[in-house]
């Protein structure tokens, strides 16, 4: 299974994800600048956090655009694995990928700490390696997280079982429905504000998001074999 890291100009969590992918759990992954043409060859697209050109006007508004997000969307419509977080979150509802938006935290301040986290849904590509309703601890860092979507939108989430990852106990920047992380219909693309990426290794005080990772290539690795 061969993984793509997205590149956008002012990107930090990149190296987190390569890292977290590759030198963690020996994943065959690749950075791949935001202007490539073309991801023939990838069997799943990570999307990471930081920040992107443009999020000035809005969170990813103007990297939605990139020249490679034309070939994530048709990753995401072949059902390739296609995961966003935080800034790849926002780019991910900027390209209509998935549905709401994420706008400013109704603190109105930069939020930046781990945070408790209900699994709502363990039957995804990403999840699979954790309990349901299962309680877990992952890093926050963004001043644009809160998730918003009209009622309708909202309920369809729900219905749909599209709502992966809930804040637990706490709501750190005003999400409605406490919605920390949700996917498509399909189930192949999954966005949250979250970094499992930040919690892989003990030394960093927290493996819980390791789990993502290896549901994802267990799989991802699946779906190739097919």
């Amino acid at each position: 299974m061969k993984i793509a890291v997205i590149v956008f100009p002012g990107s930090n969590c990149d190296v987190d994800l390569f890292e977290a992918l590759g030198t963690v759990c020996g994943a065959d992954v690749d950075y791949v600048s935001h202007k490539a043409e073309s991801l023939d060859g990838y069997d799943a697209v990570m999307l990471p956090g930081g920040f992107s050109y443009g999020d000035y006007l809005r969170s990813g508004a103007i990297a939605r655009f990139a020249p490679v997000m034309k070939e994530v969307v048709k990753m995401a419509d072949e059902g390739k694995p296609v995961f966003g977080t935080c800034n790849g979150f926002q780019i991910l509802t900027e390209a209509g990928l998935l549905p709401g938006a994420l706008k400013r935290n109704d603190s109105q301040k930069f939020v930046c700490k781990t945070v408790p986290l209900e699994v709502v849904n363990n039957q995804t590509l990403f999840t699979s390696q954790y309990q349901e309703h299962e309680r877990i601890a992952l890093p926050i860092a963004h001043a644009d997280g809160s998730y918003y979507a009209d009622l309708k939108t909202l309920d369809e989430l729900e219905a749909n079982h599209q709502v992966v990852f809930r804040y637990a106990e706490e709501n750190p920047n005003g999400s409605l429905r406490n919605i920390a992380g949700i996917t498509n219909k399909r189930g192949n693309v999954l966005g949250m504000m979250p970094h499992p990426e930040r919690a892989v290794e003990a030394i960093l005080g927290n493996t819980d998001g390791l789990r993502l990772f290896k549901s994802l290539l267990q799989n991802g690795q699946a779906k190739v074999e097919e």
